[in-house]
């Protein structure tokens, strides 16, 4: 795996199980309402995590815009329909999502030399 995702993966985790392990019910809760907002339902699951992708560009943060890619690149999204995506997101985000933009590109390019 490439490192910059290795890293990501493993310091996500690493501070999930930290937070999740302090028992907190309201943070239990909103960490399981974002699992069950991302399964299928009346939009299939691809559609979903690029909508989240979208949304976490133009809030601009770039652990959700990694997180987001990752799901996306496990579901087979091709590289043009991730860029088409985070053009829809540069367009309502405006210029000051071209540094994320930026990142997005080169976490996609690193999600494809790891083959996940």
């Amino acid at each position: 795996m490439h490192k910059k995702v290795q890293e990501f993966n493993d310091y996500r985790q690493k501070m999930n199980d930290k937070i999740l392990d302090s028992d907190n019910k309201v943070i239990k809760r909103i960490f399981n309402l974002d699992t069950n907002a991302f399964k299928e339902g009346h939009l299939p699951v691809k559609t979903k995590e690029l909508l989240g992708l979208v949304a976490s560009a133009v809030l601009r943060c770039d652990d959700c815009v990694q997180y987001h890619l990752e799901s996306a690149h496990k579901l087979g999204v091709s590289k043009e329909e991730m860029m088409e995506t985070m053009s829809i997101a540069t367009l309502i985000g405006g210029t000051i999502m071209i540094p994320h933009l930026r990142r997005a590109v080169e976490y996609w390019e690193a999600l494809e030399e790891s083959n996940l």
